[in-house]
């Protein structure tokens, strides 16, 4: 594919038809079709191995996907199996973040360079960088650890620098893969605010999570997924509350107890 192609009416930032990604023989997601509009907050749950990181992972060229096409604001980065070439995945890859469950910071760069850094990178003025690190600090409520080093910090403090980071290149979505499954619940509370001012601010955001109230208080759209198929997806309360489908009410069993 040479050149990256439009089509008429794309009213969502991300759209994914009918994707297919297999590990060798073993199919891990299975004709997945979904979209995110503008300003929307999506969460993904479901139980572990249901395919759920592989898809953000897919969505954000980090894994290869064998099938299927993703677009975004309606332009092709994958069209029927096909890529876009590497110059046009560049580009697509300045337009979403992604917040890793390990947080991924660079042990030996503080807190300012850990969300300089790939701005300055990117060409972008330095002083303009700098501005931008030191609002998007305050906003995560890091005010004194600029100068910090990740093994300084506790669990929450560096999901919140990596989220800042991620915020620093300015994208236009947000992916987070099970942004606090390595925190204690206190931690957890930490980055769940931070995601749920986001929300406020109307950041469109795709969400890997456990946290059922959370995403029920939060999202636009639930997503059920199991066996690498979407098994349901809705509005958050009927979801949550009123499942259809079976296997979403077994999944749901294990968070009343």
């Amino acid at each position: 594919m040479t050149e990256a192609k439009k089509i008429e009416t794309a009213p969502s930032i991300l759209s994914i038809r009918n994707l297919q990604k297999n590990f060798g023989e073993l199919p891990v997601l299975r004709d997945i079709s979904l979209s995110v509009d503008r300003g929307n907050v999506v969460s993904i749950i479901g139980p572990s191995g249901s395919g759920k990181s592989t898809l953000l992972r897919c969505a954000s060229f980090l894994e290869r996907a064998d099938g299927g096409d993703i677009l975004y604001d309606g332009q092709y980065a994958l069209r029927d199996g096909v890529y876009a070439d590497k110059a046009e995945l560049g580009r697509f890859r300045t337009r979403f973040g992604l917040v890793f469950q390990n947080f991924q910071l660079f042990p030996h760069y503080s807190v300012m360079k850990n969300i300089c850094e790939a701005p300055i990178l990117h060409g972008e003025n330095k002083e303009e960088v700098l501005e931008r690190a030191l609002s998007l600090i305050r906003k995560m409520g890091l005010e004194g650890k600029e100068n910090a080093y990740p093994y300084q910090l506790s669990g929450g403090q560096q999901q919140r620098v990596a989220i800042a980071r991620a915020l620093a290149m300015r994208p236009e979505i947000l992916y987070f893969d099970e942004p606090t499954s390595a925190l204690d619940p206190e931690l957890t509370g930490e980055v769940l605010k931070v995601i749920r001012q986001l929300a406020e601010e109307k950041m469109t955001m795709v969400v890997v999570t456990h946290e059922m109230p959370f995403a029920k208080a939060v999202s636009n759209r639930v997503i059920f997924m199991a066996g690498g198929v979407i098994v349901e997806q809705g509005d958050p309360i009927e979801v949550l509350e009123n499942p259809k489908e079976e296997r979403t009410r077994q999944f749901l069993r294990v968070f009343e107890r």
